[in-house]
């Protein structure tokens, strides 16, 4: 089965840019064998995926945009489609393929055959809870350095704000404590 991903190579929209590049690099980040069919320099292409898009999946205008998905000739859908499915976790199911092994969704199917869809299910939520702790854990840590940071500039501040204080003013300028005493000095 290959999947086929059908794109615009000459897109003046950066909207559909994005998205096209979205899907072929979540395609190659799972490592999933597929065709890249371009329907901006292939008028076959661009007829092909128009006349296999399903109705109910055309946009009011009638012309689908890219990216169009297939699984050879199965449609499975557009970007917005193919993006809950990211979202969901279920781009294997998406694309009418079998998850590889070891992935999550083969080991709960299994654990439900052997009867232990129930302890699946704990381990699966057990290893959430440990995943949300340990970025909790690393948000502290980064919050930290900031609070030591910010208790080293109270002193400076402090000092500056007390160096200030026996400074005064005349006639619209700041004169220091030691200006002063230069004058007063002068003027004897």
């Amino acid at each position: 089965m290959v999947i086929k991903v059908f794109l615009a190579s000459s897109s003046g929209s950066t909207a559909i840019k994005k998205k096209q590049q979205d899907v072929v690099g979540f395609l190659e980040a799972l490592k999933i064998d597929y065709a890249q069919l371009d329907i901006a320099s292939n008028e076959d292409n661009r007829a092909w995926m128009r006349e296999n898009v399903p109705g109910e999946k055309k946009p009011t205008n009638g012309i689908p945009l890219p990216p169009q998905i297939f699984n050879e000739e199965m449609y499975c859908g557009d970007y917005d489609t193919f993006f809950d499915a990211k979202e969901d976790n279920t781009v294997y199911e998406f694309l009418g393929l079998t998850p590889p092994p070891g992935s999550k969704k083969i080991e709960l199917k299994e654990a439900e055959q052997n009867g232990d869809a129930h302890t699946a299910e704990l381990e699966e939520d057990e290893e959430s809870k440990n995943a949300e702790t340990d970025a909790q854990d690393e948000n502290e840590e980064e919050e930290e350095p900031a609070e030591e940071e910010e208790e080293s500039r109270k002193p400076a501040e402090e000092e500056e704000q007390e160096e200030a204080e026996g400074d005064k003013v005349e006639d619209n300028h700041l004169v220091s404590e030691e200006e002063e005493e230069l004058r007063e000095l002068e003027e004897d």
